[in-house]
């Protein structure tokens, strides 16, 4: 009879979207984008900087079991140079530290009696956490990670969540000096500071940015794809990201649970290597359900950008519109506050139209207030106007459908849609709401769109058409002088608009 012994943490990859683990799988994946000849010498150093499971750490063990083994022919030789040598890693927190040297060592003290290894003679041995705290500053936030103080004064029994390896020196945590070839891992994505996903405060830059100042030979990280468009805290962070030519490999996963399964991560993951002594194009592959689907060497910033085009088809369609050097849909985009009215504006004084009124719409309902009452953009409220919702599905290109509203005069929103306009007649507005629904305003908003905001600056791909006339597919396909392949990868992008 054969029996099934499964590996723990495949188990744990799928606990939960709070810390969210790696598995066996994934951790290879990424191995095996480094240079292989790292695991057949003896003096490649690695570092996992944020070990939740361990995993990374195991698994480069069992490569360099393999890799050295005829230049240290004796097991129990290998194995301990391995461990004092050349597998580093730091800890996230005191359980992780513990789950990650059960891991490595086969038990959570480094020296314990059933360890694999002999020579280590502290508990820690290379995989280290030290209880570290925040450093305030007079706003109230970590200099280090940018926490936020109230949210943090929490009893000493409680986890803080300053992170050691963004928090401490390299030197300060090993208690010597220390130089890695390797630095690899899956950072913890957000603060737990109050935020929640989207507002939520990113953490991962702070390690990627940190791993970089240690100057290793590689880098090879996991991280939500957010980046690419910037947003909340990630704007420096995308332009130094986009602007490094060292980064040699992307991994591009729209749906994160290609990676996690049964977590959402709103823009979907990716995988990236940095390569210290190389700089050039990027190889940029996108994966769907585990399958490659496309692959190319490119810029990472595309002339006139300032995200990353995370679909490598798109890339010569863009070049093919951006030819015609038209003004961006986004000039005819106004803030969710263009008339001062939040999303909760439920308490309506009126449900019908009545002199002095103006008709107002709002989150999944509609009603009448005192124009009166009405602070700002008050030179709109007599024109045509169209508005779509803020909020949109969740970033994946091809699902998030935009549905316009025809928005008349004496007639405007809350901050729960974006106005467009306004235009000089009803008939330029329904000609915009038909540019609106084709496929290729989608495809185009996609390009920037990687979370279910949809802001001002997303639009900043689309161009900007003449409203004289109504618009379809066909009509903006020819405009572009758009190929078969570039209109069969639209129509396959997007679904049938209603």
């Amino acid at each position: 009879m054969t029996y099934y012994s499964p590996d723990i943490l495949n188990c744990l990859a799928n606990l939960s979207s709070d810390e969210v683990f790696t598995s066996p799988e994934l951790a290879n994946r990424m191995l095996d984008l480094l240079p292989q000849e790292l695991f057949r010498s003896s003096k490649t150093r690695f570092l996992d900087p944020c070990s939740k499971s361990g995993v990374f750490l195991r698994e480069i063990a069992k490569r360099l079991l393999a890799g050295l083994e005829e230049q240290i022919p004796d097991l129990q030789q290998r194995i301990n140079h391995i461990m004092m040598k050349q597998v580093f890693g730091i800890a996230c927190t005191d359980l992780t530290a513990e789950m990650s040297r059960r891991t490595l060592y086969c038990t959570k003290q480094a020296n314990g009696k059933y360890s694999v290894s002999t020579v280590f003679r502290d508990t820690q041995g290379n995989l280290r956490y030290d209880r570290c705290r925040h450093t305030w500053n007079v706003q109230g936030r970590c200099e280090y990670c940018g926490a936020s103080q109230s949210e943090y004064l929490r009893a000493d029994s409680r986890e803080t969540y300053a992170y050691p390896f963004i928090h401490k020196s390299i030197n300060e945590i090993f208690h010597k000096d220390m130089q890695f070839d390797v630095i690899i891992g899956n950072p913890p994505y957000q603060l737990d500071d109050g935020g929640y996903g989207a507002s939520a405060r990113p953490v991962y830059p702070h390690f990627v940015q940190q791993a970089k100042k240690v100057n290793p030979r590689y880098i090879c990280m996991i991280i939500p794809a957010r980046w690419y468009a910037g947003g909340k805290e990630l704007n420096d962070f995308r332009d130094d990201m986009l602007r490094d030519n060292r980064i040699r490999v992307i991994h591009d996963m729209p749906n994160a649970s290609d990676c996690f399964p049964g977590v959402e991560i709103k823009g979907g993951v990716c995988i990236f290597l940095w390569n210290r002594d190389e700089r050039g194009n990027v190889i940029v592959k996108t994966f769907r359900e585990r399958e490659e689907m496309s692959s190319m060497s490119r810029q990472l910033l595309e002339k006139g950008c300032d995200t990353f085009i995370r679909q490598n088809e798109a890339i010569s369609i863009l070049h093919k519109v951006q030819k015609n050097k038209e003004k961006p849909y986004s000039t005819i985009i106004h803030p969710a506050m263009t008339f001062g009215l939040r999303s909760y504006v439920k308490d309506f004084e009126r449900d019908d139209a009545a002199k002095g009124y103006t008709k107002v719409f709002a989150q999944r309902t509609m009603g009448y207030i005192k124009t009166s009452e009405i602070k700002s953009g008050k030179e709109y409220i007599d024109k045509w106007k169209v508005i779509v919702p803020e909020a949109i599905g969740s970033g994946e290109m091809g699902k998030d459908i935009v549905k316009p509203i025809l928005c008349e005069p004496n007639t405007i929103n809350t901050e729960t849609y974006i106005m467009n306009g306004p235009f000089k007649s009803k008939e330029e507005a329904m000609n915009a709401i038909t540019y609106i629904k084709t496929k290729f305003f989608h495809f185009m908003l996609g390009l920037k769109k990687i979370t279910q905001h949809t802001t001002q600056k997303v639009y900043e791909l689309v161009p900007l058409q003449d409203f004289s006339h109504p618009w379809t597919d066909e009509m903006l396909y020819k405009k572009y002088d758009l190929d078969k392949d570039e209109i069969a990868f639209i129509e396959s992008m997007i679904r049938p608009m209603e």
